[in-house]
């Protein structure tokens, strides 16, 4: 009854004109509806993402995430599967007859644009830029995406991040094959590398019998998942492309991201100490392992091509950026851009916000683009 009262009270909100929304958020820098579900948070006494202890948290994150949650987007056909023997799995079909949306933010989600970022895109905010025409792949042969949910290695899991593999499903034209890996702190590091890895391998090698392309495998996550995404690019099998989103990529450094944006978003710097607590117990930070922090990797070169997107307001924002530097240092194809007016997680915000739901869609059309292009090689 008290998820069904706070989804009405979300509702109303969200169909206020949009003037009040910005008055109510009082933030103009962000996305009308992400500030004022920031501000509501506030005023219900929740500020970031943990709770205490690793079970609250959970908690937290599914009640989040079914508070969010609108009409499912439909693909062919989603079955759970078990992975490696082990892991359970959820795989997501992509529809044969359905062709890719391209992705316009609609008017009412406009917010103030910032500069560009200097040698990175900005995702557009319109469908009126050319695209390469890429006819929609038939399913039977469509590629395979590996994707590994966020949550700080300690919360999330396959229904939280239901609705996002089911848009880069039916947007991407790919099959989405999500898993559950071991969560700290009960599997610390570098459990969930290990699940990560055996995933990959099971993936490959099954690709076939789930009416995939074996030869298009490709990872992605966000978050702690966009971590585990690009540590697996780094052990073989090596996939065919890696997409990662707002991605936590180094536990050592300090980044000014990181200061500037330490409280009153949706992930915050207590947040961060929790979930590498957890997951790094005893962590001093030396010697840096590129399993826990990919961006000190000492070679990044013959990595697979990479899409990855930050956000504008959020503390992981430099370090993902800076991994995306130094990929394309090491000769690796890469596409990036920063999404203005969004907070950590905005893909889960895909219900409550129409620019982060576009943002989505850009991401599932790059990663399209980027599948169509390796089946042409």
């Amino acid at each position: 009854m008290i998820r069904r009262v706070e989804s009405l009270m979300l509702r109303w909100l969200l169909a206020l004109p949009l003037p009040v929304q910005r008055f109510i958020g009082g933030r103009p820098s962000l996305d009308p509806a992400v500030a004022m579900l920031l501000r509501v948070q506030r005023w219900r006494g929740i500020h970031g993402l943990t709770a205490g202890t690793a079970a609250r948290t959970r908690s937290r994150t599914r009640s989040s995430a079914a508070l969010m949650s609108g009409a499912p987007t439909v693909v062919a056909a989603v079955r759970s599967v078990t992975i490696a023997d082990r892991l359970p799995g959820r795989h997501y079909m992509p529809r044969a007859d359905a062709a890719p949306q391209r992705a316009a933010v609609p008017q009412r989600a406009a917010v103030p644009q910032r500069a560009a970022v200097p040698q990175r895109d900005v995702v557009p905010h319109s469908d009126a830029l050319p695209r390469p025409d890429v006819p929609p792949q038939a399913a039977g042969a469509a590629p395979l995406l590996v994707y590994f949910h966020g949550g700080g290695f300690v919360a999330g899991d396959l229904d939280t991040h239901d609705e996002i593999c089911r848009l880069l499903c039916a947007h991407a034209g790919v099959h989405v094959l999500a898993v559950d890996y071991a969560l700290a702190p009960e599997h610390p590091f570098p459990a969930a590398v290990h699940d990560a890895r055996d995933t990959v391998l099971w993936a490959v090698s099954h690709a076939s019998s789930l009416g995939a392309d074996p030869a298009r495998v490709a990872v992605g996550g966000d978050s702690a998942g966009a971590n585990l995404a690009t540590v697996a690019c780094h052990l073989p099998p090596a996939p065919v492309a890696q997409v990662l989103v707002y991605p936590l990529l180094d536990h050592v450094g300090i980044w000014p991201s990181r200061l500037l944006f330490a409280d009153g978003l949706l992930l915050t710097a207590a947040d961060l100490a929790f979930f590498r607590d957890s997951y790094l117990p005893g962590f001093t930070g030396s010697p840096p392992d590129f399993r826990h922090s990919p961006l000190r990797a000492a070679d990044l070169t013959g990595l697979p091509p990479a899409i990855v997107v930050t956000a504008s307001h959020d503390p992981l924002r430099d370090e993902g950026e800076a991994y995306a530097d130094r990929l394309r240092a090491a000769g690796v194809p890469v596409r990036s851009w920063r999404v203005e007016g969004m907070p950590h997680a905005f893909m889960n915000l895909t219900a409550v916000s129409d620019a982060a739901r576009c943002a989505v869609l850009e991401i599932a059309e790059a990663l399209r683009l980027q599948l169509a292009a390796d089946r042409h090689d």
